[in-house]
């Protein structure tokens, strides 16, 4: 059986490795990894690889940035002729970013078979350029590899054949899961025993100067009483030097590596958060997590977990940290099947499916 893996951001290198692993335990696989060059700068792409133990790419089309059009075409453009000369008998895709739709956009029109890892989050918020990415994605999918029960109902009421739907749990939770030992030994610079770990890099958040100056004025107040340590994406840091803000005395740091970043997840006091996939972790580390959000596309981490959307409003913020201080912070559980072994199962369907 001959798979392709494409990828193209950082949340996709922590799904790709378990599955990768998984399957390079079985007979008569063959892998090939392409990279997209979505995300290029060094802290954002090569060191995820180096931890995670992803080998290095066998093709990379370094795509780089660009609008969401343009760099959605650019990759559709890369990637045809190399899907079209290693003709795989099956592609799997990962996430919600751009690489994610345009791949899927590229082997459906040369009927190749897609796999979707991490099929059936929804926002219902179609403003989230995510939200149509998994949208489309998922209608074109032959396989949706899904993390827990909301995915399944999104996708059996968008009417997907439930022969296509298989719920295997969280893939990134496997990449935590193996690397939270390391992950704990590691220290970032001198810090704190208490801290909120902030970050911050969706353009709802940072795009508008009045929002994003709202968050940096309520995250000043935190620091007062909870020392803010704040990796900041390259993106947050320009629009803050664009708009002319005060960071004041956060401590902003460089973005991080996987591991490094990890380690001051699974000690900080609480995370404040506008990201997907962190929702998720701190759900499985059990650590309080307020969303900067309106909504999520993963609901499990606050019907179960340990999230809260607070939006920008800064008393709920205010709020949600006075209970975290108080110890009446929210007490979550781990979702099903989020147990370090969703790799291992997406490897055990795509072998059975292929000795059909």
């Amino acid at each position: 059986m001959n798979i392709a893996h494409i990828v193209g951001a950082r949340p996709n290198f922590m799904k790709v490795a378990p599955v990768m692993n998984a399957l390079s335990e079985r007979k008569n696989v063959v892998q090939t990894l392409i990279h997209t060059g979505q995300h290029y700068d060094i802290n954002m792409s090569d060191v995820f690889f180096q931890q995670l133990g992803i080998p290095a790419p066998d093709v990379n089309l370094s795509v780089g940035s660009g609008t969401h059009a343009k760099q959605t075409g650019e990759i559709m453009m890369r990637l045809e002729p190399a899907v079209t000369e290693l003709q795989p008998d099956i592609v799997l895709v990962y996430g919600d970013v751009n690489s994610t739709v345009a791949t899927a956009l590229v082997c459906a029109k040369l009927g190749v078979q897609i796999g979707h890892v991490e099929a059936g989050l929804r926002s219902f918020d179609r403003t989230m350029p995510e939200e149509i990415n998994r949208l489309v994605t998922d209608q074109l999918a032959d396989m949706l590899f899904t993390p827990s029960d909301d995915g399944d109902e999104n996708l059996r009421r968008e009417g997907i054949p439930a022969e296509k739907i298989f719920r295997v749990g969280n893939v990134m939770i496997d990449s935590l899961v193996r690397l939270l030992p390391l992950a704990k030994k590691t220290r970032v610079g001198s810090l704190p025993s208490r801290y909120a770990l902030v970050t911050l890099h969706r353009p709802a958040n940072v795009d508008d100067g009045e929002r994003l100056k709202g968050i940096l004025g309520s995250l000043l107040e935190v620091n007062q009483g909870l020392a803010v340590v704040f990796p900041a994406h390259p993106r947050t840091r320009r629009r803050i030097a664009d708009f002319g803000l005060n960071a004041g005395q956060l401590r902003l740091l460089n973005p991080l590596p996987y591991i490094e970043f990890l380690g001051l997840q699974s000690r900080a006091t609480v995370v404040i958060t506008d990201s997907g996939g962190i929702q998720e972790e701190t759900t499985y580390l059990g650590i309080p997590c307020l969303t900067l959000r309106e909504n999520t596309e993963r609901p499990i981490t606050v019907s179960m977990g340990t999230n809260i959307l607070v939006s920008g409003d800064p008393q709920k913020l205010r709020a949600e940290l006075s209970r975290v201080l108080s110890g009446n912070a929210k007490k979550g559980s781990t979702p099903p099947l989020w147990d370090g072994h969703a790799g291992e199962r997406i490897a055990e369907i795509l072998v059975r499916r292929s000795l059909r």
